[in-house]
């Protein structure tokens, strides 16, 4: 079994396929394609908490309004019961951005949700149904993105982690440390979000620092 194993690893690779990251250019253009239905609040704001907290689909379907705290700086804060990397349940606490609390106050306020689970069902009609299910939340950023005239292949490659990997990769882009972003998407190691990165990283490398000093890109 294990020679199989390594000879179709030698003829495929180890390499998974990876989610296509939801960057905040994209994240914007889902936001502002979206239409004016009460579901489409919902999935505005579900998808600016996703971004802000590198939440995964687990953990958004997870979050109550008490978690949500508005600040003095205009944000939020907002609590993560339980996460894939905090089994006992202590809870880790996430920041929320001014204009993505904006958009959470907008469902709120037209939904009438007040109390319960932050992220609900929506049905014929706007009927406000239970908790957002998990694998919901792939299929919501799938249906934004054909909205939004994304190319068949960009909408395939969504996930429910595509926000996740979408944040990763503006905080490398953006020169944030290594430390900072593993505290701000909660991962023990390095490995995924090197990853992530990493074709950003090779679009910095010293080959292609190179070439368009040489005028060749």
């Amino acid at each position: 079994m294990r020679l199989a194993l390594k000879r179709m690893h030698r003829r495929k690779g180890r390499r998974q396929d990876q989610a296509v990251g939801l960057t905040w250019p994209l994240r914007n253009r889902l936001l502002d394609m979206a239409g004016e239905r009460l579901i489409d609040d919902r999935n505005r704001a579900l998808l600016a908490v996703a971004y802000d907290g590198m939440l995964r689909r687990s953990e958004l379907s997870a979050l109550q309004v008490p978690d949500l705290l508005e600040e003095m700086d205009g944000g939020a804060t907002l609590l993560v019961r339980r996460s894939k990397t905090d089994q006992e349940g202590e809870g880790e606490i996430v920041w929320i951005a001014p204009d993505s609390l904006a958009l959470v106050c907008v469902w709120l306020e037209r939904s009438g949700v007040a109390d319960g689970s932050l992220f609900r069902s929506v049905g014929k009609g706007g009927r406000i149904g239970g908790p957002l299910p998990p694998g919901q939340v792939p299929r919501i950023f799938k249906a934004m993105a054909r909205d939004a005239d994304l190319s068949a292949s960009a909408v395939g490659g969504l996930s429910g982690h595509s926000t996740r990997v979408g944040a990763a990769q503006d905080m490398i882009g953006a020169g944030i440390e290594m430390p900072a972003i593993l505290h701000a998407g909660r991962w023990k190691s390095t490995a995924m979000v090197s990853r992530y990165g990493a074709r950003l990283q090779a679009c910095r490398s010293g080959a292609a620092r190179l070439a368009r000093l040489q005028g060749r890109a």
